[in-house]
């Protein structure tokens, strides 16, 4: 059941809905790793799941979605930009987003769209940001709603990612609508449909979504409802869409797209920190934990950070053990920022320092994407949150492995669990598939070196050094630092700014 700290009624996301949020989903078999109000609020079932890919695949399943609601459309983002255009590649399909929300509302008479923005995007998100502070033409019209949420501490940031449509279908996981989104899987140096808005270009970026429906698209709408709801005080009731067919985005998800699920357990997952009346939510970060422990054989990640203090911790605990799993990590270096290069970039290595020391079987290896282009070698911005644990679990979500996203930022993950070998063989496929992008490979032989060795890392070895490739970082001086640099607790907390807690440490 969904916490109830924002003090809203617990309601489905649409109108007699046949599992509303607090009974127990129809087909989810018990979980061994899933506990309700610890390390998720819902315990849920989807009738189908489907991981998008890259913004290419992502983009053009909304793109369809978005043309099939006729009710509602809500987005609850990090960051927002209209001016996107979600079928860049497409020249008859290539309006911008704004432009496709505006004619829908126009054609559907009951169809409401319903933007909700963390309130400090104007000053910290990719996005232009007149149009977030002034509006828009495409936002000119009563059944629009764009707003920027407040209901947050300083410097926290609301990083959910969720798109829902009638209640019935949700896209969550690591990507906002917002520039500098949109790749193909071939992450090619020069693709010219890699542009933002002004026709800048913009360098490579893998990242990842997933499309949901079923009883938990409705409960992941639910959760959207509720951060509305919290902030507007509106409350979205909506005719029930569960179960129609024309929502599933079918022309969108390519034949050779990596596997889908049916009927599959999943966990869903929050972290809300503190604030005002409001208790902390850490069941985000719990579940998080729990993935990593779960861990018997291998465990592969795609991060954009690896910062977390207590994901450095257990990973340590992971390695010193005699028959622990085998650990891939796949990490970007490519920063934004000085300030992401110099607090981000120095604890990340600093990280890699402690575990090198850590492992002492030798199973970690831990590597950024690379592509050659025209002008040599060029990285490719790993912007994707998921882990799979040997090919049980599958997670996604918004959590960097950072430490703000344990208890600073709000969060949204969602956890699969394989109960049956079908479910297994996709989890493990899309474990392959991804590899299988990184190294210029297929996922047929990425399983065919994984059956002959046994051993993902040396699967990954004997497929790597091709144009398309996973670089290793280069490992850092062993007798260096492997703490945290000056600073880290005040740019990178894991918990909101407390001047009482200060106050406590000077004075008392």
């Amino acid at each position: 059941m969904w916490n109830t700290s924002l003090g809203l009624k617990r309601q489905s996301a649409c109108a007699g809905a046949s599992n509303p949020v607090g009974a127990a989903p129809t087909g989810a078999h018990a979980s061994a790793l899933f506990r309700e109000d610890r390390n998720c609020s819902r315990i849920s079932m989807a009738r189908r799941a489907q991981v998008l890919v890259d913004g290419r695949a992502y983009f053009a399943a909304l793109y369809d979605a978005l043309h099939a609601a006729r009710h509602s459309i809500l987005v609850v983002g990090w960051d927002f930009d209209g001016r996107i255009r979600l079928r860049p590649d497409d020249p008859q399909r290539c309006e911008t987003l704004g432009e496709v929300l505006r004619r829908q509302v126009e054609r559907h008479p009951d169809l409401h769209v319903r933007v909700l923005v963390w309130s400090s995007a104007v000053l910290h998100g990719p996005s232009a940001p007149a149009g977030l502070l002034l509006g828009e033409a495409w936002q000119d019209h009563p059944r629009i709603s764009l707003r920027l949420d407040t209901t947050h501490p300083a410097y926290a940031a609301h990083h959910q990612k969720i798109v829902c449509l009638d209640g019935a279908l949700a896209f969550t996981g690591g990507m906002d609508l917002t520039v500098d989104r949109w790749d193909t899987c071939a992450h090619h140096p020069d693709d010219p449909h890699r542009r933002q808005p002004d026709g800048t270009p913009f360098g490579p970026v893998h990242d990842v979504m997933l499309m949901l429906d079923g009883p938990a698209a409705a409960d992941v709408c639910a959760l959207a409802n509720e951060r509305w709801s919290a902030f507007t005080g509106e409350e979205i009731t909506l005719p029930c869409r569960a179960g129609d067919p024309t929502l599933w985005p079918q022309d969108a998800v390519p034949g050779d797209a990596v596997p889908g699920f049916e009927d599959i357990t999943l966990g869903l997952a929050r972290s809300l920190p503190a604030w005002k009346n409001r208790e902390r939510i850490a069941e985000a970060p719990r579940l998080l934990t729990d993935v990593l422990r779960a861990a018997r054989r291998s465990l592969y990640i795609e991060a954009q950070y690896l910062t977390a203090h207590h994901v450095a911790e257990l990973l340590e605990r992971r390695l010193m053990e005699h028959d622990g799993p085998e650990i891939v990590a796949v990490v970007s270096d490519t920063t934004h920022s000085w300030f992401e290069r110099a607090i981000m970039g120095t604890n990340r290595d600093r990280l890699l320092r402690r575990l090198a020391r850590a492992d002492r079987y030798d199973r970690l290896r831990v590597f950024h994407p690379v592509v050659d282009g025209r002008d040599g070698p060029c990285d490719i911005l790993v912007h994707a949150k998921l882990m799979v644990a040997d090919d049980r679990y599958l997670w996604m979500g918004s959590s960097n492995l950072n430490n703000r996203s344990v208890g600073l930022d709000s969060e949204f993950d969602v956890t699969l669990e394989a109960s049956r070998e079908d479910q297994s063989a996709a989890v493990a496929g899309i474990r392959n598939a991804l590899l299988a992008e990184h190294l210029g490979a297929t996922p047929e032989r990425v399983a065919m070196h994984l059956e002959a060795t046994g051993s993902l890392i040396r699967a990954v070895d004997l497929l790597n050094g091709g144009p398309r490739r996973l670089r290793p970082f280069q490992a850092p001086r062993r007798d260096g630092p492997t703490e945290p640099i000056p600073g880290t607790k005040i740019l990178d907390p894991v918990a909101p700014f407390s001047w009482s807690r200060l106050w406590a440490k000077l004075f008392g």
